[in-house]
């Protein structure tokens, strides 16, 4: 799992050639880096939530009690790893009239790796300050567009042509799975958080 990670980041095009060789299963490609890289924002958003708490540019921070942060987290991890599916069979879809369509199991793994950025981008959430989280989720955006322009002719056996419109494609729809799950996470965030409030108040 490690050599991907920093293969996708260091060699992007060679890195892609190793994963392709490996004709890795779903199953396989959650076991040892879906389910690990999607815990970096959850576990990084649990702490920064619970302990440092959200800050909107003023002096005061709001923050989640630690079993609604819990609750909180398992949500957000559960919607991490339906995305990553959804992404797959999305860009499987969108395949369907390319002569070389390649098999769903190979959409979601490859829909696994190129969001490697977005998971790492997650650390910042263990400090979460707003502007700061938005600018690491626009270098993951950016690093997951590059690694999808990159990696869709070679990994998805498809030409250059191909590859650039489905890729555009992918990562526009793609943000706005990111955008939607952001906006899921955002007001579960704010429901726990005025739950901690309410709490508090009658404690």
């Amino acid at each position: 799992m490690i050599n991907h990670v920093w293969g996708l980041i260091h060699h992007p095009d060679k890195e892609w050639r190793e994963i392709n060789k490996e004709h890795e299963s779903v199953s396989h490609l959650y076991l040892h880096h879906v389910l690990w890289m999607a815990a970096i924002p959850v576990v990084s958003t649990f702490i920064g939530t619970t302990q440092f708490g959200w800050t909107f540019g003023g002096d005061e921070a709001i923050k989640v009690s630690f079993m609604d942060g819990l609750g909180l987290g398992v949500l957000f991890y559960a919607l991490i790893l339906v995305a990553v599916a959804m992404v797959g069979s999305l860009i499987h879809w969108m395949a369907r009239n390319f002569p070389n369509r390649p098999p769903r199991q190979e959409c979601i793994v490859f829909a696994g790796y190129i969001a490697t950025p977005m998971f790492l981008s997650g650390i910042f959430a263990i400090y979460p300050i707003i502007w700061l989280c938005l600018l690491a989720c626009v270098a993951g955006v950016a690093y997951t567009g590059y690694l999808l322009y990159r990696g869709t002719p070679s990994f998805l056996g498809i030409s250059h042509k191909q590859g650039f419109i489905l890729s555009s494609t992918t990562l526009g729809i793609g943000v706005l799975v990111l955008e939607a799950l952001l906006a899921a996470v955002v007001l579960l965030w704010s429901l726990g958080s005025e739950h901690s409030i309410v709490w508090s108040f009658f404690q």
